[in-house]
């Protein structure tokens, strides 16, 4: 029954005929109003429901992170001791909730944006602190290139939305990873992924990842008319053991 819930959902976001590889302005997405939702199973998570994604870190020491060799571009092979020297870099992942609105902050590459919304975004408003009733994405990604290190400065809850390697990457192949706040999460590269977000207020997160830092992009509204959801009210007063 929730397999055929999901393939009905998916039925309603098509993906469009559209260029998406239009560099969007992160900080103002300009999304068109009365966007279609879909909603995103949240997953507890587990070394077994991260399998092929990533894994549970428990602390930042233990990650190497991995860097993938530069591809060939012809039929000459890249020498085995190149292609892979790059290296990383590392600062902190800043999400912020202002509002409506969640802002993220990444030092470790310069980068700003507007990460989602706990309304619909034509309605979103910055002027209050009430918790957000859920998690609404415009925009996810994957590197190329290398892995990805996120890991907590305090031990509170965070979601974390994922979904399997592949560029014919679709709504209904995320889920919405929730986690304690006692583990990080390592990413493989070629994850799907955007960042990690805090399910109300602010949090900081110790980031690792590939410095080249090669991004492919799905866009949901452009591509499918939809954003990403998930319910977050019931998760803020969760207790962990």
């Amino acid at each position: 029954m929730a397999n055929a819930v999901r393939e009905s959902r998916a039925r309603k976001h098509r993906r469009t005929n559209v260029v998406v590889n239009a560099l969007p302005n992160y900080l103002s997405p300009d999304l068109p109003a009365g966007l279609g939702r879909f909603e995103m199973p949240i997953v507890e998570a587990t070394e077994e429901s991260l399998r092929g994604l990533g894994r549970l870190v428990e602390s930042p020491d233990e990650v190497e992170i991995e860097i993938v060799r530069w591809p060939a571009t012809g039929w000459r092979p890249v020498d085995p001791d190149s292609g892979d020297e790059g290296g990383t870099r590392e600062g902190q992942f800043i999400c912020q909730w202002r509002g409506d609105v969640l802002y993220g902050e990444n030092t470790a590459v310069g980068g700003k944006y507007v990460l989602g919304y706990g309304v619909s975004p034509e309605s979103a408003r910055e002027d209050h602190s009430r918790p957000p009733r859920e998690l609404l994405l415009w925009h996810c990604n994957y590197h190329p290139d290398g892995g990805q290190l996120f890991f907590p400065q305090a031990p509170t809850p965070f979601l974390a939305p994922l979904a399997p390697p592949g560029d014919d990457v679709r709504p209904e192949d995320f889920s919405c990873f929730l986690f304690d706040g006692r583990h990080g999460l390592y990413i493989h590269p070629n994850t799907w992924h955007d960042g990690v977000y805090p399910v109300s207020g602010r949090a900081e997160f110790y980031g690792r990842q590939g410095a080249v830092h090669a991004r492919v992009s799905v866009h949901f509204a452009r591509e499918f008319g939809c954003l990403l959801a998930a319910t977050v009210l019931n998760i803020q007063g969760h207790s962990y053991r």
